[in-house]
């Protein structure tokens, strides 16, 4: 069974003028799940794990709606404020939807890089654990120091990261996100969505501009921790989803099957509990 472990959908009426933004022209439309399912289609993918793109609770119940409507979608990994006095309530509420599998800060766009090593985070980083939720880390490679130190204090708790970090792959650089995700890979909480990659590519990338970063990625931390999501349609803007896909299965085709197995949906069925 192949999975779409990341993949997202929004209306712009209800975003209050958030990202994406008009420049953007190619993903600046409501994307629904009847603009997926054909995609799913005709790539033979089953089912998706929907993940949230604005950082609001009134998104992520929309999402929830969206999964118990439309039966492709797997799982919702939503938002809430996690440096909130009543977080833990809040998780408590939101994972009693068994759709709801995770959560996601976006730390992409918070300034402070060190917000998600904040000893503040602890009530509701428990909260999380000791609801079976898990923690998709929205990150860039500054960010990598800091989820360090939280996936040490935190071994119980699932961590995956989003788009490898977005590595500089357009620069041809690895700077020290080469090192600082060999950390990561060695606490064997912590996971890597190959997924977001080709919007961090030069325009005109190739397959062989992304083989060094998926290569590393491969081996620190090897065939079972690693998810294959489209990120979708933010992949719109780099090619599309049939371009992504074909790109993932040549990078992933010196592995053996029961591997590429793993990686485009046994790992996303482990990782999120998925029914």
């Amino acid at each position: 069974m192949r999975i779409d472990a990341h993949q997202h959908f929004w209306q712009l009426a209800l975003r209050g003028g958030g990202w994406p933004p008009p420049s953007l022209g190619a993903i600046y439309h409501d994307f629904a799940p009847a603009d997926l399912a054909p995609l799913l289609g005709a790539h033979g993918v089953q089912g998706t794990v929907l993940v949230q793109s604005l950082p609001s609770e009134d998104d992520t119940q929309l999402l929830l709606a969206l999964a118990e409507q439309n039966s492709f979608i797997r799982a919702v990994v939503g938002w809430t404020d996690l440096l909130a006095v009543d977080a833990p309530a809040a998780i408590a509420r939101l994972a009693a939807n068994k759709k709801l599998k995770g959560l996601r800060p976006m730390l992409q766009d918070i300034s402070d890089e060190q917000w998600i090593a904040n000893p503040a985070l602890a009530p509701a980083l428990t909260a999380m654990v000791e609801h079976g939720l898990r923690l998709d880390a929205l990150v860039l490679p500054r960010h990598l120091p800091a989820l360090l130190q939280c996936a040490r204090a935190f071994p119980g708790l699932p961590i995956v990261i989003d788009h490898a970090a977005k590595p500089p792959i357009a620069d041809a650089q690895f700077g020290h996100w080469r090192e600082d995700m060999a950390q990561l890979a060695a606490l064997p909480n912590v996971h890597c969505k190959l997924s977001g990659l080709v919007t961090e590519a030069k325009p005109r990338w190739a397959v062989e501009d992304l083989q060094p970063y998926v290569a590393h990625v491969l081996d620190v931390f090897g065939a079972q921790r690693v998810i294959w999501g489209s990120d979708w349609p933010v992949v719109d803007l780099a090619g599309g989803y049939g371009a992504w896909l074909a790109a993932s299965e040549a990078l992933l085709a010196h592995l053996g099957q029961q591997d590429r197995n793993d990686i485009f949906g046994l790992n996303a069925h482990r990782f999120y509990r998925l029914a």
